[in-house]
């Protein structure tokens, strides 16, 4: 089982570590488009700070995220799985799995990045701050940067099982399932149930629950089909739709009673 999540605007502090290697990081088929976007935004976030600022879309209390991001090629690294945090992440509660739970999430856990594409959860990082809707000067949109690297990586690294899909659309973009993949990918929704309407916090809680629940129940659904099942065993309300045609991917709601 293959989870894609998004990062989290907010992370933690890198610390003391040592700095970044870029070739250490999982996925090294996208190391040529990450040491694009690392490139361009230190040297970015290294010149006029207002200009930065305006490309990051930071408000004038993230003013010190640019230089934050200048000194990323010095800056302390630690496993993204501590420097990713907010709602999904402490949800989720990484640190307090069990050891064969941490080493399942470390192999089945995949966390995209505008700036690093996508990385495993133990892949050392520092903090920084680049989403994946900024418009770089020189590469441009980077959901259409890592468009291509991410198609001739992504479905090496799914394999031949489930791909579970958590993520925001701005981070969906840069990568969507196609052909057989995409057969075998869930996306999921979170619902309120008495209104049917998509929820924004709970949203992100109940899917790092999920993930949790998933991972400390040692399950391994090979398809979504048995993803649905599982997660009914597990307590969760899905209500589920395969798709039309061959080649798309499945559409799951989870209903929850709370919203806040």
């Amino acid at each position: 089982m293959l989870v894609l999540l998004p990062p989290s605007e907010g992370k933690a502090s890198a610390g003391g570590g040592a700095p970044l290697e870029i070739g250490s990081l999982s996925l090294p088929g996208l190391s040529a488009a990450r040491e694009a976007v690392f490139t361009e935004l230190v040297e970015l976030c290294s010149g006029d700070e207002e200009k930065a600022r305006e490309v990051l879309g930071l408000s004038e209390g993230l003013r010190g995220e640019v230089a934050k991001n200048a000194g990323l090629p010095t800056a302390g690294a630690r496993p993204a799985g501590e420097v990713y945090t907010g709602v999904l992440y402490d949800a989720l509660g990484l640190a307090t799995l069990d050891t064969a739970a941490r080493r399942r999430a470390a192999d089945s856990l995949l966390v995209f990045s505008g700036l690093w594409g996508a990385v495993r959860v133990t892949d050392r990082i520092p903090s920084y701050r680049c989403s994946m809707g900024v418009k770089l000067p020189g590469l441009g949109a980077l959901a259409g940067h890592w468009r291509a690297p991410m198609a001739e990586v992504l479905p090496g690294a799914a394999g031949d099982g489930l791909v579970l899909d958590l993520r925001s659309s701005a981070y969906a973009a840069a990568w969507r399932p196609k052909g057989e993949v995409a057969g075998r990918t869930a996306t999921v929704r979170v619902l309120h149930a008495p209104t049917r309407k998509v929820v924004s916090h709970f949203n992100k809680a109940t899917k790092g629950r999920m993930v949790r629940s998933l991972l400390t129940a040692r399950a391994a659904p090979r398809d979504p089909a048995e993803l649905v099942e599982t997660l009914r065993g597990l307590g969760y309300v899905v209500e589920a739709e395969a798709p039309g045609k061959a080649g798309k991917a499945w559409s799951l709601d989870v209903l929850v009673e709370e919203i806040h």
